[in-house]
């Protein structure tokens, strides 16, 4: 089985590609919001559908100094990486595309290339009781260094997974920003 949350068109498309290629074909779910078609840095270039594979994880370089790294899946990359260009930090952001299996070994080296980075933050828009955090957290806990603390920042528990109200929502959704960059 794999699962997988693929956050670029290029990335859907070789998921799908790789899905057809396997042989035998195991299950495969994906993940992705609706919004993430009409989302204006949602984007891939013909070289990446061309010449591109499905990458499990993507590294989204930065400043080998960082003291934060940013792990994180779906479409709040996006707001992640427009925080960042405006605050003009260095904080790398690294996305989970394949839940399923867990690249371990990819995410170990990535965060290798960080040696000061001691504080390691999980970010997803959902509660805490619901999206990634649940199946992620114990995994990404075991990878890391003595050193190396992780630290969640998202929504609180809820019995719901929406706030009702959008205003509400956006709020919310600036505060897990702000929190995550620190």
């Amino acid at each position: 089985m794999q699962v997988v949350y693929p956050t670029t068109p290029a990335q859907y498309f070789h998921a799908l590609r790789r899905q057809m290629k396997n042989d035998p074909r195991k299950p495969l779910t994906v993940m992705t919001p609706k919004s993430l078609l009409r989302h204006p840095r949602a984007t891939s270039t013909l070289d990446d559908l061309a010449k591109g594979r499905f990458e499990p994880l993507l590294h989204d370089r930065a400043s080998a100094n960082a003291q934060r790294v940013i792990i994180t899946s779906g479409k709040v990359f996006y707001d992640l990486l427009a925080a960042r260009d405006q605050r003009k930090t260095d904080a790398p952001i690294l996305r989970i595309e394949q839940f399923y299996p867990f690249p371990q070994a990819m995410l170990v080296e990535a965060l290798r290339a960080y040696p000061n980075a001691t504080d390691i933050v999980w970010v997803q828009e959902e509660p805490r009781n619901m999206g990634a955090w649940p199946f992620l957290h114990e995994r990404i806990a075991a990878i890391l260094a003595a050193d190396q603390k992780l630290r969640y920042v998202g929504r609180p528990i809820s019995a719901s997974p929406a706030t009702g109200s959008h205003h509400r929502h956006e709020e919310q959704q600036k505060a897990l920003i702000d929190a995550a960059m620190g």
